[in-house]
């Protein structure tokens, strides 16, 4: 009788575990392990592929593991397509402007006063642009394929010494801003600086560095920009960049069809968990801002003119330097497209 009870226990518990997915897995396949590169710090950029990492050995049972290496463990900042092209590791982080011209195409992502400013819109564009050929050719030269987009928000500087309240008081600082949005600074007469973001507040502390431009506001304070500052601007918002998530090409390509349709379902989730990240960090921040430096906001009429000056000159420059390399024409007006459609759609 002790034993009857003893198995009908253990049958219990067993369809129990069942019931909450303790035992099995969703997904069955054999056990893989992914290296992630990263520089820096976990942070908002980073919590998507945090939470796919989670779920990937949740529905795999652990045999999917997928594992970030941070603060450069793996390579530098402006090694991560050289890792990939040897297949020194399985995925990892890039910003397009750390290396622009290995990656001529995904310098359209940095160019000045494109239509990105609403989130969903932002979403909807960098999606459909890394499905975009131009996009995908950059990649494959290093043997990767894009994955997800960062979706870094709009750009504000930060900054010592006087406040630029004028456009005139841009001339000869010393900006650290990255691709088009380093010429668009030029335009107001700013000496272009690109530094990894992980150096950024060494060069403050050096005395080589007036202002730095980064996503507003968590890429600040993940640097710790903000304890070098002395104000921010609040509404420049002169453009953004991409410092979005890719595959190694080889070892995607390896994986069995049940691990890459999971990967493929699950970028929403992904640029979501970024997204809500980043708003959580803008909560925080914001107050933090507004408390310990001086806020710098521009007139519509100063707004107009930094536009004028840095807007369609620098995307023209940026075409016609490109235009014998891809479609850079077609790949621009792809962003405006995808845009009006996302508008469309809302």
């Amino acid at each position: 009788m002790k034993k009857i009870k003893n198995l009908l226990c253990a049958a219990a518990a067993l369809v129990s575990a069942s019931a909450t997915g303790a035992l099995g897995a969703n997904i069955d396949g054999p056990k893989v392990f992914w290296k992630l590169s990263m520089w820096g710090n976990p942070r908002a950029l980073s919590d998507g592929m945090e939470k796919l990492s989670e779920l990937a050995a949740k529905e795999t049972d652990g045999n999917f593991q997928i594992k970030i290496f941070y603060g450069g463990q793996l390579a530098q900042a402006r090694e991560n397509l050289d890792g990939l092209t040897v297949n020194a590791f399985e995925g990892a982080a890039i910003c397009n402007f750390y290396h622009p011209g290995r990656n001529p195409a995904w310098m359209v992502f940095s160019l000045p006063f494109l239509p990105l400013g609403d989130p969903k819109v932002d979403r909807y564009v960098r999606s459909k642009l890394f499905e975009h050929p131009a996009i995908v050719a950059d990649m494959e030269r290093w043997n990767a394929i894009p994955y997800v987009s960062g979706l870094l928000p709009q750009y504000e500087v930060l900054g010592k010494g006087k406040a630029p309240n004028d456009l005139s008081d841009w001339e000869g600082l010393r900006v650290r801003a990255g691709g088009g949005l380093g010429s668009a600074m030029e335009k107001l007469g700013a000496v272009k600086q690109t530094l990894p973001a992980g150096e950024t507040a060494i060069a403050f502390q050096r005395g080589a560095l007036d202002a730095a431009a980064f996503p507003y506001t968590y890429a600040h304070v993940a640097f710790k920009i903000h304890e070098e500052a002395d104000w921010f601007t609040s509404n420049l918002a002169p453009g953004t960049s991409e410092c979005g998530w890719v595959f190694n090409k080889t070892a995607y390509e390896a994986l069995p069809p049940q691990y890459q349709e999971f990967l493929m379902n699950n970028r929403d989730m992904v640029m979501q968990v970024e997204q809500e990240a980043y708003a959580t960090q803008d909560q925080k921040n914001l107050p933090l801002f507004e408390e310990s430096l001086t806020k710098v906001t521009y007139s519509d009429e100063q707004l107009a003119e930094f536009r004028e000056r840095a807007g369609k000159p620098v995307w023209d420059e940026w075409i016609n330097a490109n235009k014998d390399k891809f479609d850079a024409q077609g790949l621009f007006d792809a962003v405006w497209q995808y845009a009006e459609e996302a508008k469309a759609a809302r």
